[in-house]
């Protein structure tokens, strides 16, 4: 794993009405260690420095420290050195690889396997921005031995870098053993365990089929935590009917952490002109993942369900971790994902939209919304809105509440005798209709 650093500064904060002075003193503090699973975790927190006017992006999660909470998702953005190389460069918090399997002979790509839904355009002429995309791409076709010897190449040249594997195998015990032990050899810091893919995969009992399985996926989370010595995070599909099964099963099982949400099952279109379906690969099409800009608020509801699930039986004890995913185009998007209780935010197909560049308006307008609020960490704001979640009917009591409340402020005066002489004027208007 990469170096977590146990030396850091202790800021003292004294408040004296609206004024605040700081004093800062060298210490070494060592981090709260948890030793679960046989491996050690370190508790996610946000890394506090000195009181600056910017704000700090920077955020450590289960022992990895990241320069920012933005993560190159599983996928295209992730597949070769070059690309994840080019992620660095950029200043991504981290990196998460396309998924591997030992046997990458099995897995065969079609092309074209993307589709793009697009919003109206203000006229017939226009084409609208693109608010969806589908994928029908497997996991990486690459050998394994070449993605192994990349991801070394990586963590050689990029020591304080966090570069996460994702894996992916088929219903065999030995087989995910032999995977774990091999990706960790390359010295990566963390394993994303892909039980999440939505099509294809399934096929050979792999991706979703065992993340919509909770028997089966409690048994290959057990596996791979037994072996595993660096942090465990298991990607979560939303293609079923409550995702804190799953992940309350995935953390109970051994993980550290929870990825969400992957693709959602989709058919983009029929093409009204020939009749077959999108994307058309000579002909024929098959269901694939849908994400981009209109999955966001699904996403949204699923981490937020799942941060409460992870408050309500695990308490705040920061030793599990949770990383949003889910049409991630700008800071505002990424501040409602932390909002909800988010560590980290992964984006995947905003990169193929709009480049790894992208990671500079991210953080940009996300400091933007911190300075807004004067938030000075991601910690203080990470969370913050899931109190503002209840039932329905607990909505319908309390706006009851507030008519009534309304209503009798509307009525001004009840009596006679409530009427004073310093506030004469005033309860005077409060009887006034207009």
């Amino acid at each position: 794993m990469a170096s977590t650093g146990l030396s850091q500064p202790i800021q003292m904060r004294l408040h004296n009405n609206n004024n605040k002075c700081t004093a800062d003193f060298p210490a070494t503090v060592r981090p709260g260690l948890c030793r679960r699973g046989g491996r050690v975790s370190l508790r996610a927190s946000s890394a506090s420095g000195n009181q600056t006017a910017e704000p700090d992006l920077s955020v450590t999660v289960n022992g990895l420290k990241m320069p920012n909470p933005f993560v190159i998702g599983s996928g295209p953005p992730g597949t070769n050195y070059t690309v994840m190389k080019r992620a660095f460069d950029e200043g991504w918090g981290a990196v998460i690889a396309k998924t591997v399997s030992l046997d990458a002979a099995k897995v065969v790509n079609v092309t074209p396997r993307y589709a793009k839904l697009r919003a109206a355009g203000s006229n017939s002429s226009t084409r609208g921005q693109i608010i969806g995309w589908q994928n029908i791409e497997l996991i990486s076709d690459r050998p394994l031995e070449t993605m192994l010897k990349e991801f070394k190449q990586l963590k050689d040249e990029y020591p304080d870098r966090i570069l996460i594997a994702s894996v992916m195998e088929e219903y065999n015990k030995a087989a995910w053993e032999e995977l774990i032990y091999r990706v960790e050899e390359t010295g990566i810091d963390a394993i994303e365990v892909n039980f999440s893919c939505p099509h294809g995969m399934p096929e050979r009992k792999m991706g979703a089929a065992v993340g919509q399985d909770c028997e089966l996926l409690e048994e290959v989370c057990g596996w791979v935590n037994a072996v595993a010595t660096v942090p465990v995070w298991a990607k979560m599909t939303p293609n079923i009917t409550d995702i804190t099964r799953p992940a309350k099963v995935s953390l109970n099982a051994g993980c550290e952490g929870v990825a969400a949400i992957n693709t959602i099952m989709s058919v983009m279109g029929i093409n009204l002109d020939t009749l077959r379906p999108e994307p058309c690969v000579e002909g024929y099409s098959t269901p694939g993942g849908y994400s981009a800009k209109a999955v966001h608020p699904i996403a949204l509801a699923k981490v937020m369900s799942i941060a409460k699930m992870m408050r309500s039986e695990f308490g705040d004890d920061k030793e599990h971790s949770l990383s949003g995913i889910g049409g991630v185009e700008t800071g505002g998007d990424a501040a409602e994902f932390i909002l909800l209780g988010a560590d980290t935010v992964q984006v995947c197909t905003g990169v193929m939209m709009h480049g790894y560049g992208l990671v500079k308006k991210l953080s940009s307008e996300l400091r933007d919304f911190m300075k807004k609020h004067n938030f000075s960490s991601i910690q203080e704001f990470k969370g913050a809105s899931l109190p503002y979640f209840t039932t329905h009917m607990d909505l319908v009591k309390r706006q009851q509440e507030a008519i009534r409340e309304r209503k009798a402020i509307k009525k001004g005066l009840l009596s006679d005798k409530d009427w004073t002489g310093d506030g004469f004027v005033q309860e005077t208007e409060s009887m006034v209709s207009n």
